[in-house]
């Protein structure tokens, strides 16, 4: 940094919402921060040129982004990014990062451990020991991994991470997904419906957002059939709950494990009493080295904006402001 750089104010970022101590501090090393959720003027608003988001922050959108007329970038803290409002940000000409790729691999690991937890029943076997239970017979024999079909449903950054995972365990591996990928060794199923009814694990990992809503439905659980397991680790809103817990109540399908939930942090009380599903409260990433590159990568995409160099990782939708 040069002594113009040093002499040079701050930027000034409007916090959405709470971030990691580690995240918080690099954000006050590097910009004027002003932090929503402890009240902030009007006049201080007027300045704000970029917004730290998360998933944590509701309402971002044309409401907060009016009181901030200076407003040019929003950088998320996480790589879906339904939080905000994608459509009012690209008519004022917002440009939207995320931290695409620094979580790939952990998420990916969580999500192998979360199927592996899901079939072979970890969670009771732990409790079933715990409870002193061992001492009078043996926990029951649980499903296992070995021959089963896995789909995948989107193949992005994360899903190819799992894919790779899922290779050394020697199983099939199939997947679904918008975009065309002829470049990806993996049978592509025609549909949604096809790849359910041609699994027996459904692993889910799409972006969030009116799109993807409640795209694993009844239909496809009923494809997936009794012997079928359900994972998911990309959005609560792309379950169909209800659904999901009708599934799990009649044995429609043999077990779920979940990591996201359509009204975090509640989660319903019907689903919690189903003893085929493993629920984890939304740590897919929530490792201390990830969150930190995380937040690393939020400050470097508002760092990079700031000197003109423009953001390191844009979201599709807001590419073609950058032209």
């Amino acid at each position: 940094m040069t002594d113009r750089e040093r002499s040079a104010p701050l930027a000034p970022v409007l916090v959405a919402a709470p971030l990691p101590a580690v995240t918080m501090a690099a954000l006050e090393r590097a910009f004027t921060v002003h932090c929503l959720w402890q009240g902030v003027a009007d006049a201080d608003l007027a300045t704000v040129r970029g917004i730290a988001a998360s998933t944590l922050a509701q309402g971002i959108g044309e409401d907060l982004f009016a009181r901030c007329p200076a407003l040019e970038l929003i950088a998320n803290f996480g790589v879906g990014y339904d939080n905000i409002d994608i459509a009012a940000a690209v008519r004022r000409g917002l440009v939207v990062t995320n931290t695409a790729g620094v979580l790939d691999e952990e998420v990916a690991d969580l999500t192998l451990g979360l199927v592996l937890a899901t079939l072979r029943r970890l969670p009771a076997a732990e409790r079933f020991l715990r409870d002193g239970h061992w001492q009078h017979g043996s926990f029951p024999l649980s499903p296992s991994l070995r021959g089963r079909r896995v789909g995948i449903v989107g193949l992005g950054g994360i899903g190819k991470a799992v894919a790779r995972r899922l290779h050394g365990f020697a199983v099939d591996i199939a997947w679904y997904g918008r975009t065309l990928q002829p470049e990806i060794g993996y049978r592509r199923a025609p549909s949604l419906l096809a790849l359910a009814q041609d699994s027996d694990v459904l692993i889910v990992i799409v972006p969030g957002g009116p799109a993807t809503r409640h795209m694993i439905d009844a239909p496809v659980l009923s494809a997936l059939g009794p012997d079928g397991v359900l994972i998911n680790v990309s959005r609560g809103s792309v379950v169909d709950e209800a659904a999901l817990i009708t599934a799990l109540q009649q044995r429609t399908i043999l077990a779920a494990g979940l990591d996201v939930f359509e009204r975090e942090p509640h989660v319903p009380a019907a689903l919690i009493a189903c003893d085929n599903a493993v629920l984890l409260p939304h740590v897919g990433s929530a490792s201390e080295l990830t969150r930190q590159a995380m937040g690393q990568m939020m400050v470097d995409n508002l760092a990079s904006w700031f000197a003109g160099r423009g953001p390191l990782t844009p979201v599709p939708e807001t590419r073609h402001l950058l032209r």
